[in-house]
Formats: structure tokens, C-alpha cells, sequence
């Protein structure tokens, strides 16, 4: 795969293959030629130049088929140089079981003749870098030497700290990894200067909820907008889905729904239908009524519903407080919604209607002091959103959080996964008793909550690394 990105190549000049003439190449995915010519390169700059390893530089690392080199290419296809990105490897330098989205770059190499003036280096670097961001990874780190300091810092990375390798200085080095803040920049940041002036209405504590207690009742309120491209692109899908998140809403309260009631836009009687069936299956399936609503045909296709259900006791999302425990329950099963991969993960259209039914209960029986449900946001942004709310930094360990074996990490903790709800908990001897909770969830303690704010990500190797910086909303605390 050729990555076509201008600040991967090197400069174009002159009309030869002489690299002192003509110094363009690109930087390209490796074959089994160029593999082949890359780990002759490795070995003449690791083993017989530097000294650095006797006899190989080989390890498990080159086995593992999750393991992708990057190649610079001269115009005449000679190898100028090569690094490999992979998963993190293990103390022991094995390969991780499971990808965790913590991933590495290393045996970075440049032919020697290649080195000055070329910039093949800090273009691997750099295709590195955008290449482990699509493979999923949220954490992407490297060991170099310590005499390329001033070439990774360039290249913005930063030294986390020194060590000796190979009975070389070295630096374990970290280049940021944004993906999780620009997902939660683009879906939730904007909101706090937007409601500023709504939020006053809000009962005291619930600021931030997707749901909202009526004052002086027990009712609690919830209503969703489903995006109109997805209304237009797939219709039932997005009648579903209404329903769906809805529900979840009042599902992270704690409530009982008690109705429904939906705004329908279609351009025709035949689209509005298609909606609507998505729709009445869903309500069918929880077994909660549509109680009214309103409909308009000759506009673009746009669709909301309102939740209602009812609880004495509605839990909010910002109840937590530093020290108490997070945990995370989930329905794993299902897939892919089709034409959403990596986006949207559908564990509800295959579940029974009591199975469904029994996912309302779930909050009720955790009796946490604070939960929410992951909404578009994905598990690490709604986390973040009950931090806030409570005041609070979120710390999630990553190997701990519940997830599909189909899913990559990365995906999963960005993506909307149907059925999710992340909770604080105090540690009261005894609570929560998850014996009660439906036997298709699978359910884990996977962080704590500390003061300070934003969300970070703890590796096994006990590194934390900042996935949201600061608030996630700025509605700030619920009190």
C-alpha cells in the first residue's frame, strides 16, 4: 500500500536514480522483496555497523503477523530504509495475545549512503506515525537511541524517560495519539456554551444527564435525534436506534419507561413508513407504547423521540466522587452494524424481547452513586462525561474494560456498542451483587475516579496516558 501523503516523501529533484542528483522516493508497505532487503538493511546497521546485537537482530516481533514495515523506495526501487510497527510487546518480548491499541515502532534503519540530506528517516517516522493511528492504536511509543533526541522531538514526540539498551543509552520516546479527543471535540465540546442558558432549568445534580427528572413527579424525561444521513441511508436501522438510545437514557437513571413519542420528517409516505417500522418494531421488542407524535412528509428525512419512564429514586451521572470505582456492563454479542463498521456495534436487533426488556434493570441493580450510559460519544468520552459531572478525573484500565473479540480496541472504545453503561461505585462490602444482572452482560470493574479531570488510559505496563485532557463538555459538576 502506497501511503500518498506529501510530507512522507522525500523532496523531488533532478531526472537520474543517482540519490545525490535525484533524491525522491516514497515510502511504501513492504512486500516480500522489500522485506527481504530490509532485514539485510537491519542487520548491516544493527548487527555489523553498530554492534548492537550479535549474530541477529531477529525476534518475535517479525513473526507476529499483526506486524507491518514501511519501506523507502528510491525511484529505481532500491531500499533506502525501513521501520516496523507492531503491538506492544511484552516484558518477555513476546507478542500480546490481544491487541490493547498500544503499539510500537522499532528497528528503524536508513542505509548509510542515505542519511545526509534526505530526510529518509523523518519520513519513516512520520509514516509510522499516521499508520499506527489507523491500526487502531491510542498509545504508539519507540526505544531509540539516545543521539536521535533531537530528530524525534522535531517530529513531536516526547521523552518520557532514559534507559540502557543493548549496553547503549536509549529513550522511550511517545508521540501523542488524539484520536479519542478529536472524537470528543467534534461530539460533546461544544456543548456547554451552547446549553449554558438551558441548563438553569435543570434540577439540581442532573446537569450533563441525558435524561431529566420532571420536577415534582416521578417522572423522568429523555429525548434523542437521530442524525439525518443515517435517517436517509438506512430508515429501519434509524427507527430502531431511536427507540434504542432512548431507552438507554432512561435505562441510566434507573427508570421504568412508561411511553414514547416521535417527530417524523420523509419526503414521502413510502420513507416515512420504513421509519416508522424501524420504530414499532423497537417499541414492540422493549414492549413500551408509542403514545402520540408528529408527522410531516415533503421534507428531508429527520427523526426524534421522546422517552418517558418513571423512578423514585433517578440516578445521576455526576454522583461519583474521587476514590470510587468504575465499572462497566455491556452486551458483547452481535456485530458490526453493516455499513457501519468501526462506528456503530449492534448487540440489540438479535436479542429476544425479554432479554432486551431485562437490560432496564441493570442500573437498579448495581445501585451505583453515579452511571451513564455510553452514548455517540463512545466509552471513553461518556466516561469522561461522568467525570466531569462528578467533579472528577477518570482513570480506565484498558485490559480491564469488557470487549468483543471481534472488535478492535480502539473502535471499541470510540464507537456507540448498542448496549453500555459505565457506573462509580463506592466499595460498600456486598455491593453491587452482579448475580442479579442479566446473564448476557458481562460486567467488570475497570477504573477509579481521582481528583483532577479529564480521562486517562492505564496500560499494563502501569503507564497512564492522556486520551481527554481536560472536561469533556464544560457543563462542569452536577452539583
Amino acid at each position: 500500500m502506497t501511503l500518498d501523503v506529501s510530507v512522507l516523501t522525500g523532496p523531488l529533484r533532478g531526472t537520474g536514480h543517482d540519490r545525490h542528483t535525484d533524491a525522491s522516493y516514497v515510502v511504501v508497505e513492504a512486500g516480500p522483496r522489500e522485506l527481504a532487503g530490509y532485514r539485510r538493511l537491519r542487520h548491516d546497521v544493527f548487527v555489523t555497523e553498530q554492534g548492537l546485537f550479535a549474530g541477529s537482530d531477529a525476534d518475535a516481533v517479525d513473526d507476529d503477523p499483526r506486524t507491518v514495515v514501511l519501506v523507502a523506495l528510491a525511484g529505481d526501487g532500491e531500499l533506502l530504509g525501513g521501520v516496523r510497527i507492531h503491538p506492544a510487546p511484552g516484558a518477555d518480548g513476546s507478542p500480546p495475545l490481544r491487541d490493547l491499541g498500544w503499539w510500537r515502532g522499532s528497528r528503524l534503519a536508513v542505509a548509510s549512503d542515505a542519511r545526509l540530506h534526505l530526510g529518509v528517516g523523518a519520513a519513516l517516522v512520520r509514516a509510522a506515525c499516521a499508520r499506527a493511528e489507523t491500526q487502531g492504536a491510542l498509545r504508539f511509543d519507540a526505544e531509540v537511541q539516545a543521539q536521535r533526541r533531537r530528530l524525534f522531538e522535531r517530529l513531536g514526540w516526547s521523552v518520557r524517560h532514559e534507559t540502557l539498551r543493548h549496553g547503549h543509552p536509549h529513550l522511550v520516546v511517545d508521540f501523542p495519539i488524539s484520536r479519542i479527543q478529536r472524537l470528543v471535540d467534534a461530539t460533546k465540546a461544544p456543548l456547554g456554551l451552547l446549553l449554558d442558558e438551558l441548563a438553569t432549568g435543570t434540577p439540581r445534580g442532573f446537569v450533563g444527564d441525558d435524561a431529566a427528572p420532571v420536577p415534582g413527579s416521578e417522572m423522568v424525561a429523555a429525548c434523542d435525534a437521530i442524525l439525518p444521513a443515517m435517517v436517509e441511508r438506512d430508515p429501519e436501522w434509524a427507527g430502531w436506534c431511536s427507540v434504542l438510545v432512548n431507552l438507554n437514557d432512561l435505562a441510566a437513571m434507573g427508570a421504568t419507561p412508561v411511553g414514547l413519542l416521535d417527530a417524523v420528517g420523509a419526503r414521502d409516505a413510502s420513507f416515512a413508513r420504513r421509519v416508522l417500522r424501524g420504530l414499532t418494531d423497537a417499541a414492540a421488542a422493549w414492549g413500551v407504547p408509542v403514545l402520540g407524535g408528529h408527522t410531516q412528509l415533503g421534507v428531508p428525512g429527520q427523526l426524534a423521540v421522546t422517552a418517558l419512564g418513571r423512578t423514585s429514586a433517578p440516578v445521576p451521572g455526576g454522583g461519583g466522587r474521587a476514590g470510587h470505582r468504575l465499572r462497566v456492563t455491556a452486551d458483547l454479542g452481535g456485530g458490526w452494524r453493516r455499513g457501519y463498521t468501526g462506528a456503530q456495534w449492534d448487540s440489540t436487533s438479535h436479542r429476544t424481547p425479554e432479554q432486551l426488556r431485562s437490560q432496564m434493570t441493570v442500573v437498579p441493580a448495581l445501585a451505583p452513586t453515579a452511571a451513564k450510559d455510553v452514548s455517540m460519544s463512545g466509552l471513553v468520552g461518556s466516561t469522561g462525561m461522568l467525570a466531569e459531572a462528578s467533579g472528577c478525573r477518570a482513570v480506565l484500565d484498558v485490559g480491564a474494560v469488557p470487549a468483543p473479540a471481534a472488535a478492535g480496541t480502539a473502535d471499541w472504545l470510540t464507537c456507540f456498542p448498542g448496549f453500555a453503561i459505565v457506573s462509580a461505585e463506592d466499595g460498600s462490602p456486598g455491593t453491587p451483587d452482579t448475580s442479579l444482572l442479566p446473564h448476557h452482560l458481562s460486567t467488570a470493574v475497570c477504573g477509579h475516579l481521582e481528583s483532577g479531570s479529564g480521562v486517562g488510559l492505564r496500560w499494563p505496563d502501569g503507564v497512564v496516558t492522556d486520551a481527554v485532557t481536560s472536561t469533556v463538555t464544560g457543563m462542569g459538576t452536577a452539583s
